[in-house]
């Protein structure tokens, strides 16, 4: 098998990984070396940083092969499919040849397990040894741990990657001995402790000696399943939080369960992927990083799901209607930001334009306010939108109808490098 039929195969089956990005990463041009990495804010594949440059990664297996027999992966060791894994050599010398080429500004290698967690890790170290020190590569490399690697080879991993994710596949662990046997809570939880502890320590040997080796710089993911089991949101989200607080991870990644191989226990393959549950998922992960929400304001155990309707924002304030409507030429920042339709932007410029003079309501459009949804929960001055009339009951169908429509049958399709 040649290279080009590898690459096809091996990118095939990487798609499903969604915990790719390269925020955080920053690592200037450096004499002697190719590349660099100052993608302040990016994302998988084709995505744009925060300049507005468009940055690709090549997201790649090194191989599919794996000993494990996860059921709800394609990669399995009883799913029917090619199998193909690169050398070491083959995928950095291919990396290489792609930036040169300017198709990539860097790497995001993931692996199925072959043979062991430590010898997949193991060709891993090889493959970004090759390309930090033969090709001197400076660019910026997402790396996976393997739960069950050793914590030496995690260590000599996050010396050469820049960010670490570590997946924690399922929310529950009775989710994972279902569906994924051969994995538990501790294997997972474990190098993400490690990642945790070594990457702060990194950071105190920094202050002190300037030039010290860093250890994924850029912190570390995780990615879990939506759909393939029956937790809540509720407790996908306090499991979010949790990572938040106790592992300090940069992102948590959701990913609506594609049906990709049959088996008994995982819904048919002809049930559409819950994408619009995800990208709800997404927008309540927003709101816990961003607007000082907690997964517990958000949810309970009385309503442990997100209405698909309307946003969790809107259907937080739809709660908690005694709390609105808020003034906007006195509300702190915290307030504002509990506002739908008010977001951190434009709850900034709102404070430094009211320093000027009082706001009224057609000010706020031009600060970036959403009023389609913002209208109902704010004042300015003392008044309303003009000829704004609604009750409790009609306020949810204003806001639905306000929603921009989602596609949630739409499939999303990664294209091929070469297409």
């Amino acid at each position: 098998m040649d290279v080009l039929e590898k690459l096809t195969i091996l990118t095939d089956a990487a798609k499903y990984d969604a915990a790719c990005t390269s925020s955080g990463g920053k690592r200037t041009a450096k004499k002697g070396y190719i590349g660099n990495t100052s993608t302040a804010s990016a994302g998988c594949c084709h995505t744009f940083s925060a300049d507005g440059r468009c940055v690709t990664l090549l997201k790649v297996l090194l191989t599919n092969r794996c000993v494990y027999d996860c059921k709800y992966c394609v990669n399995r060791r009883s799913n029917e499919t090619r199998r193909a894994a690169f050398t070491p050599e083959e995928l950095a010398d291919l990396t290489i040849s792609f930036y040169r080429r300017n198709y990539i500004e860097g790497l995001f290698l993931s692996s199925g397990v072959y043979r062991s967690p430590d010898y997949t890790t193991e060709l891993m170290i090889r493959t970004l040894s090759l390309l930090r020190e033969r090709w001197r590569f400076n660019g910026y490399i997402h790396a996976k741990a393997i739960p069950g690697t050793s914590p030496e080879l995690i260590e000599r991993l996050g010396f050469l990657a820049d960010r670490l994710s570590v997946n924690i596949e399922l929310p529950s662990e009775t989710g994972l001995n279902r569906l994924a046997p051969d994995k538990t809570k501790r294997a997972i939880l474990t190098p993400m402790r490690q990642i945790q502890n070594r990457n702060h320590q990194s950071r105190e040997e920094l202050v002190k000696f300037r030039h010290a080796p860093r250890f994924a710089p850029a912190g570390q993911s995780t990615q879990l399943i939506v759909g393939a089991t029956q937790d809540s949101d509720f407790h996908i989200l306090r499991l979010t939080q949790g990572l938040y607080d106790q592992y300090r991870l940069k992102r948590v990644f959701y990913s609506a369960y594609v049906p990709v191989v049959e088996h008994a226990l995982l819904p048919a393959k002809d049930v559409k992927p819950p994408l619009l549950r995800e990208h709800r998922l997404y927008q309540a992960d927003w709101l816990l990083r961003f607007y000082g929400f907690r997964a517990e304001e958000l949810l309970d155990r009385d309503h442990p799901d997100f209405d698909t309707r309307v946003d969790p924002k809107c259907s937080w304030a739809l709660a908690h209607l005694d709390f609105f409507p808020i003034e906007v030429n006195t509300a702190d920042y915290e307030t504002l930001l509990r506002v739908p339709g008010i977001g951190v932007t434009s709850a900034k410029r709102i404070l430094s334009a009211r320093r000027v003079g009082p706001l009224r309501i057609e000010n706020l459009k031009k600060l970036g306010v959403v009023m389609k949804r913002a209208q109902y929960f704010l004042t300015a001055s003392g008044q309303i939108a003009e000829g704004l009339r609604f009750t409790p009951d009609t306020l949810l169908r204003s806001l639905i109808a306000a929603e921009r429509p989602l596609l949630p049958e739409q499939e999303c399709v990664q294209l091929s490098l070469f297409a």
